[in-house]
């Protein structure tokens, strides 16, 4: 059996199994492992690198799909038979510079991450920096509140009791720089030992961070109202990690029965708790916004979390979690002298961006504009002769479709990019094992940053794509 030295790097920004496939892969091409060798088991290297199993198993399973190794039942893994095959290796390297040119030809990308920057109050923005900056204060400059300024805090409580219905203090919100920020030093409260389940499919960011942070991570199945809760007893969890007013990718919002099955469920054991993520709450286009999960909760079991990232714009880097009043004392004790994340003079400026209505202002104008554009997707795509189901419209900035008899999807994925149209496919956001036998091909269409001629311009090339005859 071949003996793996692997020299992780836990910091690169590089995840663990991509690091752990990478190395393997090298061997290989290399000759420095040989064809018909023996791998060490998941379960022996995931010791020996001090890694959960779950990532050796998705390393070597990107190995076993592009054909490096393969699995002999009740023998374990071992490399395939690719003689020859090392001396391709130079010619690889190119690889990410010919994927970024491919990139740059498209013409139009419904990404389904994207956000209006044209929108972003530049003015306001800068007229309250100079505000902010307008005298010689040098308390801006000092190290602030570990859990952000109270006064932006403030601010927040407030916005998030009126227009999200969460019950809270100021005293319960820490500010950080983005999510993973936050979820990183939710970590370091509550430690690892959890299960954590997720729904499936999931938003892939947070399944990943905390894989890596060795919690024991699992998903579960969905219905058409939310993650099943019956199927979450049976995972064995004692965390869910939910998005019930706009799931991420489906689009799914749960409806007040299953919220009260999920509080129940947390309800049912001691530790048990839920987190919520509310990341883009304020984008719905038919009726009110869905009032948060944790203003259901009357027994600490939600823990909260929000960002600034889709309401104003990526580079605020600002987010905040609502700690339940037991954890936040496990917080004061474990990580208060962690130094905020976020500088004194952006928190300043988000305050009065939003105490003096500024935000309101740019929901409403932003809201409008997505809406906009929203009603002009689904108009295309009405004119189209596809056959294809719409779903997770009225809400998000992103809807799906669903397709019956027209390929697979990455068939209608490649058939999109020669028009030079950039599309994205529902699978890619399972997780390995998880992803469904033989799914009808879904496709993600987000519409925020663009334009309604561009909309219009890129669904046509669409619709030449998806009905031409193959």
């Amino acid at each position: 059996m071949q003996e793996l030295t692997i020299s992780l790097q836990s910091g690169s920004g590089k995840p663990l199994y991509e690091q752990i496939y990478a190395y393997i892969k090298n061997e290989i091409l290399s000759g420095m492992i040989q064809s018909g060798e023996r791998l060490p088991s998941t379960r022996a290297l995931c010791r020996h690198l001090e890694v959960s199993r779950t990532t050796v198993e998705q390393a070597y399973e990107q190995l076993l799909s592009e054909g490096y190794i393969e699995s002999r039942p009740y023998r374990g893994y071992f490399v395939s038979e690719i003689d020859g095959l090392y001396r391709l290796g130079p010619a690889e390297k190119p690889e990410p510079r010919k994927e970024e040119a491919v990139r740059k030809n498209y013409r139009y990308d419904f990404t389904p991450n994207g956000v209006d920057l044209n929108s972003f109050p530049y003015n306001t923005w800068r007229k309250l920096s100079k505000e902010s900056l307008v005298d010689d204060r040098a308390e801006l400059f000092r190290l602030g509140d570990p859990q952000g300024e109270y006064g932006l805090r403030n601010a927040i409580c407030s916005y998030l009791h009126q227009a999200r219905g969460v019950n809270c203090r100021p005293e319960q919100i820490i500010v950080g720089a983005g999510n993973d920020y936050i979820l990183m030093l939710l970590s370091t409260v509550i430690g690892n030992r959890h299960r954590i389940a997720f729904e499936n499919p999931t938003y892939r960011q947070a399944y990943r961070l905390f894989e890596n942070l060795s919690f024991d991570v699992c998903t579960v199945d969905m219905d058409r109202r939310g993650m099943d809760v019956e199927k979450l007893r049976e995972s064995g969890a004692d965390i869910a990690f939910v998005m019930p007013s706009h799931q991420y990718p489906l689009g799914v919002v749960m409806p007040v029965k299953r919220r009260m099955e999920m509080l129940r469920w947390a309800d049912e054991a001691e530790g048990r708790y839920i987190i919520e993520d509310d990341y883009d709450s304020e984008f719905r286009y038919k009726g009110k916004p869905i009032p948060a999960l944790q203003g259901y909760d009357s027994s600490g079991k939600v823990i909260y979390t929000g960002t600034f990232s889709k309401s104003i714009a990526p580079a605020i880097r600002m987010s905040y979690i609502v700690l339940p009043e037991h954890i936040l004392e496990v917080y004061r004790r474990r990580c208060s002298f962690l130094n905020s994340t976020v500088s004194k003079v952006d928190q300043l400026i988000l305050q009065k961006f939003i105490e003096e209505g500024y935000f309101e202002r740019h929901l409403n104008k932003t809201r409008a504009l997505y809406k906009s554009r929203h009603d002009t997707l689904l108009g295309c795509l009405k004119e189209l002769d596809g056959n294809f189901a719409v779903s997770g419209e009225n809400a998000g900035v992103h809807l799906l479709l669903h397709f019956h008899d027209s390929g697979t999807e990455s068939d209608l994925i490649r058939r999109a990019e020669e028009k030079g149209v950039r599309v994205y496919g529902l699978s890619s956001y399972y997780v390995r094992d998880a992803r469904p036998e033989n799914p009808d091909p879904v496709i993600l269409l987000g519409y925020a940053n663009m334009s309604e001629q561009k909309i219009a311009e890129a669904v046509a090339l669409l619709g030449e794509a998806w009905s031409r005859k193959e």
